[in-house]
């Protein structure tokens, strides 16, 4: 498990160090049994043992924001549709205007059904539902009056602040490697946020997106483009052939059992991250 001294050790090597982002992600419940497919594994189990869970990552971040003043504060993923969008809109806003403006917001469509289930979210249509509740967060972000009517959210009339210090809003990250989630890119996002690629399906993946973001009107330009290896090789040669492909930055994960190892593993990112400006952990 996460402890405070851990993260303490995090948000300084990564302040010292000039690291871009910090990512954390969502699992709010996990199981021993469950019928989902983990994406990301050949026997769609997430690697994660009996006992183990994540912390709650708008509270991780808050505590490692008040640790931190330079190190960028990501999301990667939350879970967005099995969210309250109104309370996910304030709690973002809450950490954007904390921590000067550091927040990139990086939302999937989750893959756990028991999840949902377990939080009585229903399951049917959560891209859709995603789809509207961004359009939640942004009326409640940009509007002194904000209000949204959807086929399944509605929003009435109200007032939010304070409002985020970026503007117009944190940049949207949308995680995912669907076609849908290309689309949902395309049309709503900042930045594409891809898991498990080599650099060759990194370039390939890009060429579904270009074709979307010109249906959209859009260019690449306008994306961030953010790989996680996950357990592929991490290597200089490797974050050097990302950046051919298209990334504009490489997230590594991060093994840490102890606040002990963290400088060690930091030292064993600094080969790679030599080559490219910066390489978000």
């Amino acid at each position: 498990m996460t402890t405070f001294d851990l993260l303490d050790a995090v948000a300084q090597g990564a302040e010292d160090r000039d690291i871009a982002t910090l990512w954390v992600g969502e699992h709010v419940v996990l199981f021993e049994q469950y019928a989902s497919a983990y994406p990301y594994a050949a026997d769609g189990r997430i690697p994660a043992p009996s006992g183990s869970g994540l912390l709650d990552p708008i509270v991780t971040l808050s505590y490692l924001a008040a640790r931190t003043r330079t190190v960028r504060l990501g999301t990667a993923m939350l879970l967005l549709p099995q969210r309250n969008p109104v309370y996910t809109a304030k709690e973002v806003s809450s950490l954007d205007w904390l921590s000067g403006g550091r927040v990139d917001l990086g939302i999937g469509v989750g893959w756990l059904k028991e999840e949902f289930d377990a939080l009585a979210v229903p399951w049917e249509r959560r891209g859709a539902r995603t789809d509207e509740y961004v359009e939640v967060l942004r009326t409640l972000w940009c509007d002194d009056t904000s209000s949204f009517d959807g086929d399944l959210y509605t929003l009435r009339d109200c007032e939010m602040f304070p409002k985020p210090i970026q503007q117009p809003h944190p940049p949207l990250h949308i995680g995912g490697e669907s076609d849908a989630a290309l689309r949902r890119v395309a049309r709503l996002g900042q930045g594409w946020h891809t898991f498990n690629r080599t650099p060759t399906e990194l370039a390939e993946g890009l060429k579904d997106l270009d074709r979307h973001l010109h249906d959209a009107g859009r260019t690449r330009d306008e994306v961030r483009i953010t790989v996680c290896p996950y357990f592929n090789q991490l290597t200089p040669e490797a974050v050097e052939r990302y950046a051919d492909a298209g990334a504009d930055a490489v997230a590594a994960l991060f093994f840490c059992f102890s606040a002990g190892d963290v400088a060690q593993t930091f030292d064993a990112l600094d080969a790679c991250r030599e080559m490219a400006a910066k390489t978000e952990t």
